[in-house]
């Protein structure tokens, strides 16, 4: 997504009534992160565990939380979301970045962006990917989501063109 699109997306979840932005940051939602930053609503963590126990927290308190992170981050919580989020029903909004989708990316990058919807569809977590022509369909679906108890994904591809 481009940068117009990551800023309407975050303000669109502030309109939402999304309280809590919580994250590590990544290249991938830089715009989104940076929306965030200049309104003074995004916690920047040090670890993405340490992110959604922050969120679980505010979320058990009845405050709205979404959390983003890199792919790589992802993999690296996948033990906090199944014992923690997934166990305890926790309502989380998960904003993903998604590197090595396409073989021009990091080579650090390409085996885990080729797995990354695997290990979203074995956890059962619900995914979307937002693109420019459907994030505001995707973000209301996540909105529907959580306002329901449930825990997603949203997942942005990284663009190389920013």
């Amino acid at each position: 997504m481009n940068k117009s699109d990551q800023i309407k997306l975050f303000d669109f979840f502030v309109k939402n009534k999304v309280e809590n932005f919580l994250g590590v940051p990544d290249s991938t939602l830089k715009h989104f992160i940076n929306r965030g930053l200049e309104k003074n609503k995004i916690t920047i963590t040090t670890k993405e565990e340490e992110a959604i126990g922050i969120a679980t927290g505010m979320s058990l308190s009845k405050s709205t939380s979404l959390v983003f992170m890199q792919n790589a981050g992802f993999g690296n919580s996948i033990s906090t979301i199944t014992s923690l989020v997934q166990l305890y029903k926790i309502p989380l909004i998960f904003l993903i970045g998604w590197r090595g989708y396409l073989s021009s990316d990091a080579p650090e990058h390409l085996l885990f962006g080729k797995i990354q919807p695997e290990i979203l569809k074995s956890l059962g977590m619900k995914t979307q990917i937002l693109d420019s022509k459907t994030w505001e369909k995707s973000a209301k679906w996540a909105i529907n989501n959580i306002s329901k108890g449930n825990s997603c994904a949203l997942v942005i591809k990284r663009e190389f063109h920013d």
